[in-house]
């Protein structure tokens, strides 16, 4: 066999796999629908410059809490009204999207690089090595996530960077866990002996032979805890230990809007909306590639 004919095989199989993936995730809808509405979110924030009508931190003294624009009272150059100092809100909330993904996908990124090779190590070597790291990632997760990240950011300091950094050290424990479980299963199988009789090293054995088959529960992992990145760093930036004013992360537009709430509804709901739905459908897509990935939920 030639080496265009493997290369060949190799990319009908790719296509194969590609196809029938799509097949398990598009027979959830909910999933489709979340797909969607994410991927609106990241060209959001991606085009924010060219969608935003006003500058976000752009203050019009003229219009101090002016309504939607089907309410009485709205104007046309705010057409999601404006907050307490005269910021447009359709302009906070659209930027909010930067922050929202740019939280996640580095939250994400700690937390499974380091829940990866913690996870690696303890299942790989077990023993004590895996009893005293395993014991370590129990006491974190004794803890509230929510509450620990909040003492680590108080240790840290207030701001996005510490909040990040703090709510990826919450997340490795549940990294770390789906590693090992993964390789204690894996290392036991024939290919494993193999790459060993073959001369491979501990290094390669852990991160070329034994990870890649151990990816498809992380990826529905990380995805589920992107949503909860956005919600934690909301909550952090709503208790004042987020990101700070006047950025127009969604958390913090909440926390400077708490005391107009009866007298200026929409400047607490619309940020509301956009959390719960920027969340809601990450997590209905995380379920989609659940079904997707994980052979034993492939519907029939």
């Amino acid at each position: 066999m030639t080496d265009t004919t493997v290369k060949l095989s190799d990319a009908a199989i790719r296509r194969r796999q590609i196809k029938e993936f799509w097949f398990y995730f598009s027979q959830n809808r909910g999933a489709v629908i979340g797909l969607a509405v994410f991927v609106l979110l990241v060209l959001t924030a991606f085009l924010a410059p060219l969608l935003a009508p006003h500058d976000p931190t752009q203050q019009y003294r003229d219009a101090l809490l002016v309504p939607p624009i089907w309410q009485d009272g709205g104007r046309a150059g705010f057409l999601l009204g404006t907050d307490a100092v005269g910021r447009d809100m359709l302009s906070r909330l659209i930027y909010g999207a930067q922050y929202s993904l740019f939280i996640g996908i580095v939250v994400v990124a700690i937390a499974l690089t380091g829940g990866i090779i913690i996870g690696l190590i303890a299942g790989f070597y077990g023993g004590w090595v895996d009893s005293v790291i395993m014991r370590v990632m129990d006491v974190v997760l004794a803890f509230p996530s929510l509450l620990l990240a909040l003492v680590l950011v108080a240790i840290l300091g207030p701001g996005l960077t510490n909040a990040m950094i703090a709510i990826a050290i919450v997340y490795q424990p549940h990294f770390a866990r789906l590693t090992r479980a993964a390789v204690m299963g894996e290392k036991a199988r024939e290919y494993v002996a193999a790459a060993k009789v073959a001369g491979a090293s501990n290094l390669r054995l852990m991160f070329k032979t034994i990870l890649p088959n151990c990816l498809a529960p992380l990826i529905v992992q990380a995805t589920l805890s992107f949503s909860s990145a956005v919600l934690d760093s909301a909550a952090l930036g709503f208790l004042g230990m987020g990101a700070q004013p006047p950025a127009s992360e969604w958390g913090t537009m909440l926390a400077e809007a708490r005391e107009f709430i009866l007298r200026a509804w929409w400047v607490v709901t619309f940020p509301g909306l956009a959390i719960l739905i920027s969340v809601l459908a990450i997590n209905l897509m995380g379920d989609g590639l659940r079904d997707a990935l994980d052979p034993k939920l492939k519907r029939s």
